[in-house]
């Protein structure tokens, strides 16, 4: 159990990282006008509301603790078996659900969907996609015993067909 769980962690620390580059292509593209770890952090703390390097840094590390404790719980979830890449898809949908619908709306850092802009959701939604993928094939990887990648096949007994006589012919 311990092992799922420093897995998920570590998967889901790596998957963060991989879905910071979405935001930051995302940014770069004109897609989003703020990173949402960095709102986050401004809506939750209280005092001066300023993008300094201090609130930068508290930024990266709250989002990788987050991304590390999802996948915590991803792990256990798992109990160290492979999950299918579609499984880890679902789950980051899952969590950009309960962010993004539920925790970010809720503190103030972000409206909900239906008032956003729907080039950023959809940012925010293909980040979360890859995020779980990403944590799905790190998890994977991660495992102890190291299997093949795929499900090994089911081993079903052939039925043969009955011969029939080549050298017969029909003479009549």
């Amino acid at each position: 159990m311990m092992r799922n769980l420093v897995n998920g962690a570590v998967g889901g620390a790596l998957a963060t990282a991989v879905y910071s580059a979405v935001l930051m292509a995302g940014e770069k593209a004109g897609l989003l006008e703020e990173r949402p770890p960095r709102r986050f952090v401004r809506s939750v703390l209280p005092g001066r509301r300023g993008a300094g390097p201090a609130e930068s840094v508290l930024a990266t590390v709250a989002h990788y603790a987050f991304g590390a404790a999802c996948g915590s719980a991803f792990g256990l979830l798992s109990a160290g078996q492979r999950v299918p890449l579609p499984m880890g898809a679902a789950y980051g949908l899952a969590v950009w659900y309960l962010g993004h619908q539920g925790m970010a709306p809720s503190v103030g850092a972000f409206p909900p969907d239906t008032e956003d802009r729907p080039a950023r959701q959809a940012t925010l939604l293909a980040g979360h996609l890859v995020w779980g993928v990403s944590l799905a094939l790190a998890v994977n990887r991660l495992r102890f015993e190291k299997g093949p990648l795929t499900t090994p096949p089911v081993r079903t007994r052939r039925l043969h067909a009955p011969k029939i006589p080549v050298h017969q012919t029909a003479t009549s």
